[in-house]
């Protein structure tokens, strides 16, 4: 196991090393200068069409099954998680204040992908048996580059449906399962039959019940979770000013060691600020489209416009607000590291500050089983057919518990690999198809169509 462990380690750093991450970043750039920064100017245009996609559409005109706004929770509820508490405080401690700049960067190009992402994904997606639309990277690989690429949308489908029971299923039940118990005192096991129940009776309402669940749970939780950060912000106001000072200093000069931390080089920042905002937004990975594959909607760039906001709440509003509290208290040098360190940052603010973060962070890892689980079921569909569906709920729903009471270092470091493994196919994709998001845009712009239209 030991060998497996180190092997699996040798392939991680590679595949989140240099090249991915200017590979990630690199098509980013290339598709907002692209686009001329358009997701960047458009944002309130993204805003507004988000709030008129509450409701779905008529439904003898308008193809899909959620709303545009529900397919944008689906989406949320799958990045809104553990990165945004505990990969966050990762990224300051071993990268220094600086990562967070370097974070925001990621998802300022981020924006670009996630549009162009959403916007193949409904462009090229299918209807399967049930009459269900199905779409992401597998399905604008094959259709869009052609038949002799499809090896390349399988190799995603294979990523992505072994990397969700990692990432998006094991993973975040032992992080909930660990919170509970150091906080409330719940047994893992209980954590764990609990989450497997509430999961199996989601999942089994299919793409519908995640996104009205996804769509009540994932605003209310953020809104609870950014409140949270800004009354811990307003406690260290007189600090805010030195923090983003500080943050924007360590993005290019080296920070000494002081307290619990270790000090770290400019490399260090721009590495993990990178990884861990990818991480965490998920742009590039290819997983987020498959949610907005089924929204309803007839316009590609429309719902690419709601899209990008997915970015922009995770990492500019949701990290941001973890990163600011972590800095303006003090905390990212007291040597504590992952969701214990935003606990601490949010416990010496706030009464009751470490119970806020548990429940925070409970809350974001079960709709992430729920988001990467539509993922990973569709990963498994297009692989096997819509008959292996029902079996992989069914399978999906058993792990849980295991996850909660395991150890897994293991798992969460194949899982990682896997996840960057994912971003290879659907980056070459994007770049190849890039033509064809510069389009539509296009044309979209010049008849500023609306967002429920059959056109």
């Amino acid at each position: 196991m030991e060998a497996i462990t180190e092997f699996v380690s040798m392939i991680n750093g590679v595949v989140w090393g240099t090249p991915m991450l200017v590979l990630i970043l690199g098509v980013g750039l290339f598709l907002s200068l692209g686009l001329k920064l358009m997701p960047i100017l458009r944002l309130g245009s993204g805003f507004k069409l988000l709030w008129s996609g509450r409701t779905p559409g008529a439904e003898t005109k308008v193809k899909g099954e959620i709303s545009p706004f529900n397919a944008l929770m689906t989406a949320l509820s799958a990045t809104i998680g553990t990165g945004n508490i505990a990969g966050v405080a990762t990224a300051i401690v071993v990268g220094g204040p600086g990562a967070l700049f370097w974070m925001w960067c990621t998802a300022l190009v981020g924006m670009a992908t996630k549009f162009a992402e959403a916007v193949l994904a409904v462009k090229y997606r299918e209807v399967d048996d049930e009459g269900n639309h199905i779409g992401g990277p597998m399905y604008y690989i094959k259709n869009g580059l052609g038949k002799k690429w499809a090896w390349l949308g399988t190799l995603f489908a294979l990523f992505g449906s072994v990397a969700g029971f990692g990432i998006g299923n094991t993973v975040q039940a032992n992080s909930v399962a660990a919170a509970l118990q150091s906080n409330f005192a719940i047994p893992a096991w209980v954590t764990g039959v609990v989450l497997m129940l509430l999961v199996g009776a989601v999942l089994m309402g299919g793409i519908k019940r995640i996104g009205v669940v996804a769509g009540k749970l994932v605003p209310l939780m953020t809104l609870f979770y950014v409140t949270a950060g800004l009354a811990v912000l307003i406690t260290y106001i007189d600090q805010v000013p030195a923090a983003f000072s500080l943050i924007i200093h360590s993005a290019f000069n080296p920070v000494a060691a002081q307290g619990g931390f270790a000090g770290a080089a400019v490399w260090a920042a721009i590495r993990f600020g990178v990884a861990r905002g990818v991480f965490s937004n998920e742009a590039g990975l290819g997983s987020a489209p498959i949610a907005h594959a089924a929204a309803q909607t007839n316009n590609p760039v429309a719902q690419g416009l709601v899209a990008m906001l997915g970015t922009f709440i995770d990492t500019i509003v949701v990290c941001s607000i973890t990163g600011l509290a972590i800095v303006v208290s003090g905390a990212w040098t007291s040597g504590e590291n992952g969701s214990a360190l935003t606990s601490f940052a949010f416990s010496h603010a706030l009464p009751f500050g470490n119970y806020i973060v548990a429940v925070a962070l409970a809350i974001f890892a079960f709709t992430t089983m729920l988001g990467w689980s539509f993922y990973s079921e569709k990963c498994v569909q297009y692989l096997f057919g819509i008959k292996a569906v029902k079996p992989f709920r069914l399978v999906w729903t058993l792990v849980v518990p295991l996850g909660a009471v395991s150890s897994l270092n293991f798992v969460w470091l194949l899982a990682d690999t896997l996840n960057a493994m994912m971003a290879i196919p659907n980056l070459i994709a994007l770049a190849l198809l890039s033509p064809v998001v510069f389009g539509l845009t296009r044309e979209y712009f010049r008849k500023q169509l609306p967002l429920n239209t059959t056109a």
